[in-house]
């Protein structure tokens, strides 16, 4: 599993023009599901979303967690960041994980962080969303859970 998280002072998910979720300060999970991401990797990822240390304590350093600030969690499924781009000049996406098992894992994930946690919104599996957000740093990570497919 891979996640592409992103510290923003707001951030929302269009689809056809309708707002499916949005978020104000906190981070912007574009992720992809891998094949053989399991409920162990969804758990160890949401971990590290809630926890990971992006936001500024009051000396201005990254020690604060997404929970400690108690900010927006925006999750939005995006396969192609499981893309093999080593060769060529066309990505081959034979590392993302098969629609039906990625939809079901991400709506695992999904269901597990509003379980754990108050202020979680998503985008819409499969839909070409537009997706708006004002970066904050900018600070950006890629966290990735388990093992990557060859």
């Amino acid at each position: 599993m891979i996640a592409l998280i992103q510290r923003v002072r707001e951030a929302r998910v269009d689809v056809a023009d309708e707002t499916v979720g949005a978020i104000g300060p906190g981070l912007l999970a574009l992720v992809a599901i891998e094949p053989g991401d399991t409920d162990a990797v969804l758990s160890r990822m949401l971990e590290r979303l809630l926890a990971y240390r992006v936001f500024e304590d009051q000396d201005g350093k990254m020690n604060r967690s997404l929970r400690d600030v108690h900010g927006g969690l925006l999750l939005v499924s995006q396969f192609t960041l499981a893309a093999d781009t080593r060769k060529g000049l066309r990505p081959s996406f034979s590392s993302a994980a098969e629609p039906a098992f990625a939809r079901t894992q991400f709506e695992r994930l999904v269901g597990l962080a509003r379980a754990g946690y108050d202020l979680v919104e998503t985008g819409r599996f499969a839909a070409n969303m537009q997706v708006h957000l004002i970066n904050d740093g900018p600070v950006t990570f890629w966290l990735q859970s388990g093992e990557r497919a060859a």
